[in-house]
């Protein structure tokens, strides 16, 4: 389904869960998108998984998007811990509010716990990013998917491929709209002002002439053996080429002890502003990540992207965009790297519906999620 309506928008109140840093990203263009129809009221709840500031709070202020309504401060913990201070929290705020809808995005703790919440107290769940596939069941945000999913009213994909997933899965018709990727809206608005930041010279970079490196997820960083191999490799760039590596706080825990010598080769920084790593990447040699948001952005860039993960639930910016999957082995990367560094870089042209309108395609599903409901045999307009 695309969306595609008209109906009245008055007295609508719909509640928007963020909580880890690419959802402020992800969301902001669709809560700004609903806070231009006349008559809707869009609070935001912020569960606190990423509690930072230059990992949320900064996020809030330089997306645009209002001050949270609600901050649940939930933290770091356990998958079970977490989710279940996210679904508490979460329920608490529903009863109290009594939205006509929630949107969850992405596929974190706080995202499953919240569409949780809303599902067994009625409330229609909106999920953006739908869609997604990794294949791997070892991922904790694979889990996420699946069963945000499966309980989900609508499900808001980014891409043609997300929604051949869901059809194979059973889910289809009005409950799936492809709007495109609201990730790549936010970038575009924020470009030009990232590009103005000083970041590049005061790290003492020149344009296309570095690695920006990204790397966070459990399944490397928690192994010292593995994480070190990485490490080393990333060294032996910086005989070529300045390598940058901002520290998700996950892996600066992790890296005490870790091959200090090679570490000192590298450019290490405190996690970074979303518009100083946005200059970052947009004006990158190459990016080397395991995240998935950063595969998506670096697509949307035309900057070459290595991934190193054995899969990857964003094919398209492989197919389509300038992502290569890499695989897990160290030699590979460096391999990868070399060819990398050595080859000009090839424009791409644009993946579908990436093209910074996603936040309104968003809302129009949303709002037309409400109106059938309104419009269902037993509901009046009032329920």
């Amino acid at each position: 389904m695309t969306p595609n309506s008209s109906y009245a928008t008055a007295g609508r109140s719909i509640l928007c869960v963020v909580g880890a840093r690419p959802n402020f990203v992800k969301a902001a263009p669709v809560v700004h998108a609903l806070a231009r129809r006349a008559g809707v009221e869009v609070r935001i709840l912020n569960t606190g998984q990423h509690y930072d500031r230059a990992l949320a709070g900064s996020f809030i202020e330089q997306l645009g998007m209002p001050f949270p309504d609600y901050d649940l401060g939930v933290g770091s913990g356990s998958h079970a811990t977490q989710t279940a201070a996210v679904l508490v929290g979460v329920e608490e705020k529903l009863l109290e509010s009594r939205p006509d809808a929630i949107v969850v995005v992405g596929d974190v703790n706080s995202t499953v716990a919240a569409a949780l919440a809303a599902a067994k107290l009625g409330v229609p769940v909106v999920h953006l990013e739908s869609g997604l596939r990794s294949g791997d069941w070892t991922m904790p945000e694979e889990i996420n998917r699946i069963v945000t999913d499966g309980i989900s009213d609508l499900l808001l994909c980014h891409c043609a491929e997300a929604v051949d997933n869901l059809a194979a899965e059973g889910i289809a018709g009005e409950r799936v709209a492809l709007v495109g990727n609201t990730m790549i809206d936010s970038l575009f608005r924020l470009l030009p002002a990232a590009r103005e930041r000083d970041v590049l010279p005061r790290l003492g970079l020149q344009a296309g002439r570095y690695v920006l490196v990204t790397l966070h997820r459990p399944a490397l960083v928690d192994d010292p053996q593995r994480l070190g191999a990485v490490v080393e490799v990333l060294a032996g760039l910086t005989d070529t080429v300045p390598v940058v590596f901002p520290l998700h706080p996950r892996t600066r825990a992790r890296l005490d002890g870790v091959a200090p010598a090679a570490l000192e080769r590298l450019h290490v920084l405190d996690p970074l502003e979303y518009l100083d790593f946005l200059a970052l990447q947009a004006s990158a040699r190459l990016v080397v990540t395991d995240s998935g948001g950063v595969q998506e952005e670096t697509s949307a860039l035309g900057i070459p992207c290595l991934t190193y993960r054995d899969n990857t639930e964003r094919a398209i910016t492989v197919e389509l965009g300038t992502n290569l999957l890499v695989g897990v082995d160290p030699m590979a990367l460096a391999r990868a790297s070399a060819v990398a560094l050595a080859r000009p870089v090839r424009p791409r042209n644009p993946i579908p519906l990436w093209d910074g309108a996603a936040g309104e395609r968003a809302g129009e599903a949303i709002l037309d999620l409400l109106a059938r409901r309104d419009a269902a045999p037993g509901r009046s307009q009032a329920a």
